[in-house]
């Protein structure tokens, strides 16, 4: 495809995942091409326009929107990313890891969706209606939550409704994390160093990636530095903080800026949680084969 538009897949991002793709399928009519259809997907997700405003060179937008419900279901952008994440482009991942949660607004479109049951395990705490949608005093919100390797490249995404805090994801989190060279063996999953900020300062947290083995630098809060000053002897020594280390940390709020440069993910309007989750994961695609 010649002529690439703005915001449309590069030849070298489509070189990479034109292979995952499922094969077409037999049936009458014309058959749009994958690549126009992501493409679609893509113009959908940088306007945040509604997918009856799809321009007529991407095709119907019942076909766009029929594509990413199937490839959500059948783990297509999973897959995506997972390739994505091992592209040999001589910047392999980064194992510091740095991890951070950031809440997007919901739209109204994006309440009411039908009750489907509980959350798919993608995602880490239910909500009440199972769509990662929380209410607080600016409305309905979803909180992303977002670890990313030392060059700020998405790593593993959590949603969970906008009012859940950022700690009892952590573990989630990493689990999450999968990173399979190929050939024998298991994916990686532990990174060489964890950064986070005061909101994953929990003793427990900090003895479970102990037991993990995961090296971290998280700051103490304030409070807690006042606990154990007022212990005196018996308050034991503060846990190691490296200043030099913690300065990388920004490279989550780097990449929590790029994907919201698309409009559709800045504001959540998806019914579906696991439709919004999917197109995070195919912006994070992008990023490593930008």
């Amino acid at each position: 495809m010649s002529g690439v538009g703005r915001g449309e897949l590069t030849d070298k991002a489509w070189s990479v995942i034109e292979p995952l793709l499922p094969e077409p399928g037999r049936r009458s009519g014309r058959w749009r091409e994958h690549r126009q259809v992501i493409n679609g997907i893509l113009w959908k997700l940088r306007t945040g326009a509604p997918w009856r405003d799809l321009p007529e060179r991407y095709g119907p937008w019942k076909t766009c929107h029929e594509r990413l419900r199937r490839w959500t279901d059948d783990g297509t952008w999973e897959r995506i990313l997972a390739q994505a994440q091992v592209y040999d482009d001589g910047q392999p991942v980064e194992w510091i890891i740095s991890v951070d949660s950031s809440v997007v607004r919901a739209h109204q479109h994006a309440a009411g969706a039908r009750k489907k049951g509980d959350l798919p395990a993608v995602f880490a705490i239910p909500a009440a209606d199972g769509e990662a949608l929380g209410r607080s005093r600016g409305g309905l919100t979803t909180k992303i939550h977002l670890a990313v390797d030392g060059r700020g490249r998405p790593l593993a995404v959590l949603l969970t409704p906008g009012q859940c805090g950022d700690n009892p994801q952590l573990f989630a989190l990493l689990d999450a994390i999968r990173v399979h060279y190929g050939g024998p063996g298991r994916p990686r999953k532990r990174p060489d160093m964890l950064i986070a900020d005061k909101a994953y300062a929990h003793d427990p947290t900090r003895r479970g990636l102990r037991r993990r083995g995961i090296a971290h630098t998280i700051p103490e809060r304030v409070d807690q530095v006042a606990r154990r000053a007022a212990k005196g002897s018996h308050g034991g020594r503060p846990p190691e903080f490296d200043k030099q280390v913690y300065r990388q940390r920004n490279v989550v709020e780097r990449c929590f800026n790029r994907l919201k440069q698309w409009r559709a993910l800045a504001t959540r309007y998806a019914k579906r949680a696991a439709l919004y989750r999917s197109s995070l994961l195919l912006i994070a695609a992008l990023i490593w084969l930008r």
